[in-house]
C-alpha cells in the first residue's frame, strides 16, 4: 500500500492494534476464557442458558469459589448477565458472547 492515506496508531502496542483485526466479541471470550473448563461453562451458559447458579454447580465440576470466580470474570467482560432462573440467581450468555461462540464453532 501507499504511504500516503495510512495513520499512525498512537493509543498501543503494534501488537494489541494488530489484534483488533479480530471482532471485539471474540477477543473478550480469548481473554476471559482460561481453561477449556470455563470455554465450556461459557457455551453451556450460550446453548442451554440462562442457568441458575444452583443447576452449575450440580452438574458441572467447579467448586462454589472456582464458579463464583468465572462468573465474575465473565461479567467483567460483558460475557454474561444476571437473570432469575425459577426464581434463583442466574446467567445468560450476552448477544456479544453469542456471537463470539458461533464465530468460533462456526455455527
Amino acid at each position: 500500500r501507499r504511504a500516503d492515506p495510512l495513520e499512525p496508531v498512537e493509543d498501543g502496542s503494534p501488537l494489541a492494534v494488530t489484534a483488533r483485526a479480530v471482532p471485539d466479541s471474540v477477543r473478550s471470550v480469548v481473554t476471559a476464557v482460561r481453561t477449556e473448563q470455563s470455554l465450556g461453562l461459557l457455551v453451556a451458559l450460550d446453548r442451554r442458558g440462562p442457568l441458575s447458579v444452583r443447576s452449575m454447580l450440580d452438574r458441572f465440576e467447579f467448586c462454589e469459589s472456582d464458579l463464583h470466580g468465572q462468573l465474575a470474570e465473565f461479567r467483567a467482560a460483558g460475557l454474561i448477565e444476571e437473570q432469575r432462573v425459577a426464581g434463583e440467581r442466574g446467567y445468560a450468555a450476552t448477544d456479544s458472547a453469542g456471537e463470539a461462540i458461533a464465530t468460533l464453532t462456526r455455527d
